[in-house]
């Protein structure tokens, strides 16, 4: 069985951290945290429209974060795939609530600031 190397690991894990960046599919994911939705409940709570969140909902699938359903009259509900995609949004959370203001006021063109 062959083993990824360190770098790999590293790799992969900065893939999943940056498309944890983006505002829409962190809002969605964190809309999920309340328990299985259907889509259209996502766009209410994201505030955009139905193809960009179904896009993104795509992606986190993808990805295997979020999992899908089909429910009636052709909604699909959508779920978090992974109890510890949820450890890892209440930790950041966590994290947000000692540093959010250093974080916040960092100008640092690195972390997206001014």
């Amino acid at each position: 069985m062959a083993t990824r190397s360190a770098q790999a690991d590293v790799d992969i894990a900065a893939r999943l951290f940056h498309g944890l960046s983006d505002r829409t599919r962190l809002s969605i994911l964190r809309a999920l945290l309340e328990g299985e939705r259907p889509v259209r409940e996502i766009v209410d709570v994201v505030g955009s429209s139905q193809s960009n969140v179904s896009n993104h909902l795509a992606c986190l699938r993808e990805c295997g974060l979020v999992v899908d359903r089909p429910g009636e009259r052709r909604q699909v509900f959508y779920a978090i795939a992974h109890p510890a995609v949820v450890d890892l949004l209440r930790a950041s959370e966590r994290l947000l609530a000692d540093s959010g203001h250093k974080v916040e006021l960092c100008e640092n063109p690195m972390m997206g600031g001014a």
